[in-house]
């Protein structure tokens, strides 16, 4: 199929960048130039990352696109300790219900929950110690961000209610806490989560210790060691059904240290999660070996030249990236397993980075995802489309082939893609099993929409026709690919002449993507500028759904009557206003792009189609200059990071290696941010990218000395550990 080898023939004709303003951005906070270079001397990486960054909203509607009705959501991140891909992440509430339970505007912290994605899931097991009285409702604690500190594998935070200085650092499994102040309690607020707490339990076990339970999402099982003997544990009583747990000790100490284990199976595995990693440790020693384990993940890439606030931006985005999945086994298990990865948000550049970083974690994620399908015979989707198939394909024709049965996932991913799933009408997951609509996609190739009339409601839940028939078809190519190389010749010549299927909504009148009803017509009234979240198009408007195919990109361009008209449009995407209107995940706009959600963030790439890759590097550095530190804090990120995607795109793009089409083993070349940046990969070599000059043209790719023919870097070029040498003037 001609599509197949499409990056082979990408034009290398260049011209003079389009012209974009800038926008100059202020120094990035807690990162001085003193701090980074003790940091690289010492090989020590933690110190230029400040897990702060991405808990501010924005309220600006100079950042935001649009004058506010209600409060946006922000990058939704937490700021309190984890470990790479850990099943703990123990940080400060400031809200319940909010996207991570912290807000960086907020005044109060209720506690210390110990689970974490930033999504409005998870805060299990809120826990804190108190001084003084306090009520079932009334025990939050006023705190100042001047006496505030955050590190990978470290928070801390002075408790102004009470006097108390709080700490927490993890492990893998477990949390340690310690409380200075006097006169301390314990309190747990089993009722509270940002899941929807069902049933609970706690209960003393000896003169030190106690255990428990809490039931929402997941059941998420605990135990807990206090430095301090235990009197009693009682509760307090409020309105209703309402109960605060309340743990008393007989001898009150200046300092309280409480080490609590967890385990998604039993309250025996929390307590042998925390034996085995925590044991006699103190806390200080958890703490150097928690910034061990983050300096040896961050250090597997190094990067020289730059500014002081671009390495920082670097490495707490390549941090942000490697918290997420989380680990869901117990020590001694056969086999680590992961919680889902958010496949519609971080299939296209964070599950990427993390296999070439951890490609043990990818492969146990794989297996882990086909054990879990093989329970309902699908494998796993989240919230929208099929993307599962575009990770296990990338990862395999990427060499990671050790610590999963491909066949079987292989299996599950022909389910997907064969047998009709169930629609979830609902928010978050998008089916109950395999893909919804997937009949009528089959046998007309492509999706009908619902009639619906207007005024149109910016976050109601309809059948995303248009987007959904776009993803499957590239869903469709990932599959085939891999039943390619796998050598099932049937199914992948089945899979493969469905990839063209986005083409069938391209409305040649207008140059949309444009949603069909059943009997084929256009749907009307069609506002292409208006975003009807869920309907035609999912949380975008036709903008920003109108260049996706990013397994034929060409095919894309030649949709439209000529080269020039095509990039007319392209152009149009990035100059044409905002309307003002807001909607959830949606702010941080270059003209109707929208850098605020996923799925625009391979658009500014489509220039390189049209000869033009000067206009795709002003529109990348645009974004990497502007969108990652806003507000007046400069600790907003324009949108959503959606478990380390966002994060991930400044990486890659940093680096100068971005996943176009993230099923493909190879990457588009843009111009590197640092002058040199050195990647250690699981496969044991380690990559080199060189910047040999300064603006937004590439003059030349060379890779182990010889010149690369397009922009399009394969690999091999990765996993042989060729130097790369970008030129630019």
């Amino acid at each position: 199929m001609k599509n197949e080898k499409r990056f082979s023939s990408l034009p290398g004709k260049l011209v003079s960048p389009l012209k974009l303003c800038v926008a100059l951005a202020a120094f990035f906070t807690l990162h001085s130039s003193l701090l980074i270079s003790e940091a690289n001397a010492q090989g020590k990486y933690t110190h230029l990352v400040n897990p702060l960054l991405g808990t501010a909203t924005l309220h600006d509607p100079a950042d935001l696109g649009y004058v506010p009705q209600w409060r946006t959501w922000g990058a939704e991140v937490f700021p309190g300790s984890s470990l790479p891909f850990a099943m703990v992440q123990v940080s400060p509430v400031t809200m319940f219900g909010s996207g991570a339970g912290y807000q960086y505007e907020d005044e109060v912290i209720y506690a210390f929950s110990h689970t974490n994605k930033g999504h409005w899931n998870l805060n299990h097991v809120p826990m804190i110690a108190y001084a003084g009285d306090i009520g079932p409702d009334d025990y939050a604690s006023p705190f100042s961000h001047e006496r505030e500190s955050a590190a990978p594998g470290y928070y801390s935070v002075f408790l102004e209610r009470g006097g108390i200085e709080a700490e927490v650092t993890s492990t893998l499994r477990a949390a340690v806490h310690r409380y200075r102040g006097r006169d301390m309690g314990l309190l747990l607020d089993l009722q509270r989560a940002n899941d929807r707490v069902r049933r609970w339990s706690i209960s003393q076990q000896g003169s030190n210790s106690f255990s428990g339970w809490q039931q929402g999402g997941e059941t998420v099982f605990f135990w807990a060691e206090t430095s301090a003997p235990i009197e009693s544990i009682s509760h307090l009583r409020g309105k209703g059904a309402r109960r605060l747990t309340i743990v008393d000790f007989s001898r009150k100490s200046d300092v309280l240290e409480v080490r609590i284990g967890f385990s998604f199976t039993s309250v025996e595995n929390a307590r042998e999660n925390l034996r085995a990693e925590v044991g006699q440790k103190s806390f200080d020693e958890v703490r150097v070996r928690a910034d061990d384990e983050w300096n040896a993940m961050l250090g597997k890439i190094r990067v020289e030249g730059g500014t002081d606030r671009q390495r920082g931006l670097f490495y707490t985005t390549l941090y942000r990236s490697m918290l997420w999945p989380a680990l869901r086994s117990d020590v001694g298990s056969d086999s680590r397993v992961y919680t889902n990865p958010s496949f519609w948000d971080d299939y296209r550049n964070k599950l990427v980075l993390m296999a070439l970083m951890a490609p043990d974690v990818a492969a146990d994620v794989i297996n882990s995802i086909t054990l879990r399908g093989e329970q309902s015979g699908f494998m796993p989707t989240f919230f929208h489309g099929d993307h599962a198939s575009v990770f296990v394909a990338g990862t395999y024709l990427r060499g990671i082939r050790e610590g999963y049965d491909i066949e079987r996932a292989y299996k599950l991913l022909m389910n997907n893609a064969t047998v009709e799933g169930k629609p979830a009408r609902r928010g978050g997951q998008d089916s109950y099993g395999g893909r919804p609509y997937l009949s009528e996609y089959i046998e007309r190739g492509w999706i009908s929409e619902e009639v619906m009339d207007p005024p149109f409601v910016t976050a109601d839940e309809r059948k995303s026709a248009v987007t959904k028939t776009q993803e499957y078809a590239y869903d469709d190519y990932a599959t085939a690919l891999l039943a390619r190389e796998l050598g099932h010749t049937d199914d992948y010549e089945l899979l493969i002449a469905r990839k063209d299927n986005w083409k069938n909504l391209f409305n040649p009148a207008n140059g949309f993507m444009q949603g069909r009803f059943e009997d084929g017509s256009w749907v009307e009234p069609f506002d292409p500028y208006f975003p009807y979240y869920a309907y035609m198009y999912r949380e975008a408007n036709g903008w920003q759904s109108i260049f996706y195919a990013p397994h034929d990109p060409q095919g894309m361009v030649d949709m439209y009557p000529s080269p020039a008209a095509a990039e007319a449009k392209l152009d149009s995407l990035f100059t044409e206003p905002w309307r003002g209107i807001q909607a959830h995940n949606m702010s941080g706009f270059i003209g109707q792009y929208c850098h605020g959600n996923q799925p625009d963030h391979g658009f500014p790439y489509m220039y390189y189609w049209l000869g033009k890759q000067p206009k795709s590097q002003a529109i990348i550095d645009r974004i990497m200059e502007t969108f990652y530190d806003m507000g007046p804090h400069r600790l907003a990120y324009c949108g959503m990071d959606d478990a380390g995607e966002m994060s991930a795109w400044y990486v890659m793009n940093a680096l100068g290696i971005y996943t176009f089409s993230p099923a493909d083993p190879e990457y588009i070349v843009s111009v590197p941010l640092f002058d040199r940046a050195e990647m250690d990969l699981g496969s044991g070599e380690t990559f080199t990218i060189r910047r040999k000059g300064s603006g937004h043209t590439i003059r030349s790719i060379t890779v182990g000395g010889r010149k690369l023919n397009g922009f399009v870097l394969p690999h091999t070029a990765l996993t042989t550990g060729k130097e790369v040498v970008v030129r630019v003037n």
